[in-house]
């Protein structure tokens, strides 16, 4: 089956060039390669003029409005593959990693999403583990990531990261990324958003820890920091995060989440619970982060009654 795989990228030229490297090295090549590049991008276009890029054929998709939402969906709008296949730029795919998404998809018809592993690097650490708890969404509401620790053999799961992320062009259907999600930039859980959609509808979502990429996060610009605490960011997350579970979970199940939430919640999205676990130690930020979980769990749950997401 042919697959489009779309890389969106924004002023990372030396990120993207291992990126394209990884690329050209794949088993088997993508059928049709789009990069989505902003139309203030010079230094992206400049790199792409230049003669040393890897020895791959692409097709540059060119996007105005900021945001990664923007560019997955500008890339959307161009595939023409049976699967849409996605990576990020300070990604670099293993050789087999599409061979192994192909694969996969000829397995099932049902089949709608596939992804896997990302290895990740902090400078030239790779952070270790191995987790067999991958990509859920359990009964309350609570989603398992673990996507860069997974270890074991295939299985169906909840949600895909974005950076490991393919989908079969008959799930998607006329889809898009959601645009009620809020962030200048990385638009965080755009990737939840998208496979809770597609497992109410009835398809099936495979991570297999063999189909993987090495990832090297890189800079975000515009203020989506992952380190540093930010309140927009960390607003914008949580809003974003609640958004999706309210979407895609039955009413019962909303309710469920929303009291667990703000009675519970986790480490990156604050509920009571974790807001006493961790006052003693910083006291002015817990508050402060209780406050903007609270807000942002409100407005999510506002956005979800008065703009009704797509099918």
């Amino acid at each position: 089956m042919d697959i489009t795989l779309i890389v969106p990228t924004y002023r990372r030229p030396r990120d993207l060039a291992r990126c394209l490297g990884a690329i050209a090295r794949q088993t088997q090549r993508p059928d049709q390669l789009l990069l989505v590049v902003r139309d203030t991008d010079h230094e992206t276009r400049d790199f792409l003029a230049a003669p040393t890029v890897a020895d791959v054929s692409w097709q540059v998709v060119t996007v105005t409005e900021p945001g990664m939402i923007a560019a997955m969906n500008a890339g959307l709008d161009q595939a023409t593959g049976a699967v849409v296949a996605f990576t990020d730029d300070d990604a670099a795919p293993h050789p087999d990693w599409l061979e192994r998404i192909a694969k996969t998809y000829a397995q099932d018809p049902q089949i709608g999403g596939v992804g896997g592993r990302d290895y990740v690097y902090v400078g030239d650490r790779l952070l270790e583990g191995a987790e067999l708890v991958v990509g859920q969404v359990q009964w309350f509401g609570r989603v398992v990531g673990n996507h860069h620790l997974g270890s074991g053999g295939p299985r169906d799961v909840d949600v895909l990261k974005g950076v490991n992320m393919s989908y079969r062009r008959a799930a998607l259907g006329e889809r898009h990324f959601d645009g009620r999600l809020l962030g200048s930039g990385a638009q965080p859980h755009n990737e939840l958003a998208m496979c809770l959609r597609l497992r109410r509808a009835g398809w099936r979502l495979i991570y297999d820890p063999q189909i993987a990429v090495d990832h090297f996060p890189a800079h975000r610009p515009e203020g989506d920091e992952r380190v540093q605490f930010n309140e927009l960011t960390y607003g914008n997350a949580v809003h974003n995060e609640t958004l999706a579970l309210l979407d895609g979970l039955p009413p019962w199940r909303q309710m469920i989440f929303l009291l667990w939430a703000l009675a519970i919640g986790t480490s990156s999205a604050f509920g009571l619970v974790q807001w006493l676990r961790f006052l003693p130690r910083d006291a002015p930020l817990a508050t402060q982060k209780l406050r903007l979980a609270w807000q942002s769990r409100w407005q999510g749950w506002q956005t979800h009654l008065n703009s009704p997401a797509q099918p």
